[in-house]
């Protein structure tokens, strides 16, 4: 086993791979977002890039996140709903030095119970808010620190 990591180590040090997110520096701003959600996705935002920037990073990311949408997923006999999904959907531009480098749309999910008793109904809807929330900002968050990544190889190349 360890021969084989050896092994591992070497070829991979050898062929000039290097992890994507090892010592990149993650300069990015996020604009406020409105809304509660938004105010926890911001958040989220910030923790995955290494904590808050100000207006002056080199990178701007601006989030316009929709509404939530609730669907019904099951019924009981008598009409009742006793799951249902929630869905949150974000716009993004990033941009650096004025220009925008990418823009796009990430949506996440997650179905919760929906009770009858006012209080673990609201439980279990924030719960489902808040992790849907953590989805969205993994999901922005790599293709974000992709696209960093690939303008700061485009840009070294130009040089």
């Amino acid at each position: 086993m360890k021969k084989t990591f050896l092994l591992l180590v070497l070829l991979l040090s050898a062929c000039g791979f290097r992890p994507m997110f090892s010592g990149q520096d993650t300069d990015i701003y996020v604009k406020p977002i409105s809304g509660i959600n938004g105010i926890d996705l911001r958040n989220n935002l910030n923790a995955q890039f290494g904590g808050q920037r100000d207006s002056s990073a080199k990178y701007t990311l601006t989030v316009n996140l929709h509404s939530p949408v609730t669907q019904y997923k099951a019924l009981e006999i008598t009409g009742d709903a006793t799951w249902q999904e929630i869905m949150l959907t974000a716009d993004y531009v990033l941009s650096a030095d004025g220009q925008e480098i990418a823009r796009g749309t990430e949506s996440a999910s997650e179905s919760y119970t929906f009770v009858r008793y006012l209080v673990a109904a609201n439980a279990s809807y924030n719960n489902a808010v808040q992790n849907t929330i953590k989805v969205l900002a993994d999901k922005i968050s790599s293709r974000t620190i992709a696209e960093t990544y690939r303008y700061e190889n485009v840009e070294s190349d130009k040089k």
